[in-house]
Order: C-alpha cells, then structure tokens, then sequence
C-alpha cells in the first residue's frame, strides 16, 4: 500500500519538524503546546505502522503486535489532542504577554 507508506513517513517528518520546534522554543506553554502536535504525528505514525503491517503479513502474530500498535498510537493521539486543546489558550495568552 503506497498509500499508507506516504502516511507514515508524512507523519515521522511532521513529528521530527515538530520535536525539533518544540525543543527550539523557550516559552514553556508554546513548548507544551508544540509537544501536544507532535504526540499526533508519533500516534499517526505509530498507528499506520500498525495499520500497513496488517496489509504485509497475516499471521496471528502480526495481528497482536498490529493491535497493540494501532491501540497505542490511538491513545497517543487521543493524548495529544488533550493536550493540545488544554495549551492551546495559555500559548494564545503567553504569546500577547511577550508581545505587550
């Protein structure tokens, strides 16, 4: 599947463009907020990886590790979603304060 090997490395080098942000800024609430977007990307990453492995080989030990993969990127994205929404507001008003 052409298709989802562009995904998954669409999603690393969102989650390495990411990571490198995050690490490069010094506003604790934009670094969290950064790091929140990058817990998407790895979970996608982590999840189509999952995904694309079903599509690969079909034994019953693929289908576990495949499971595990996909259930942990889903709670990784879920996570950052959170985590994101949380930042979001307190980067808006950290950044009008450096401003002002």
């Amino acid at each position: 599947m052409p298709i989802l090997v562009t995904l998954i490395v669409l999603s690393l080098g969102v989650y390495l463009f990411y990571k490198i942000k995050s690490v490069r800024t010094k506003m604790p609430m934009e670094k969290k907020w950064i790091s929140g977007k990058s817990s998407i990307a790895l979970g996608a990453f982590v999840s189509l990886f999952g995904v694309n492995q079903l599509f690969l080989f079909h034994t019953t030990t693929t289908y576990i590790i495949s499971a595990v993969f996909i259930f942990v990127g889903v709670f990784s994205i879920w996570g950052g979603y959170k985590m994101y929404k949380f930042y979001l507001p307190h980067a808006i008003e950290e950044a009008a304060n450096q401003k002002g």
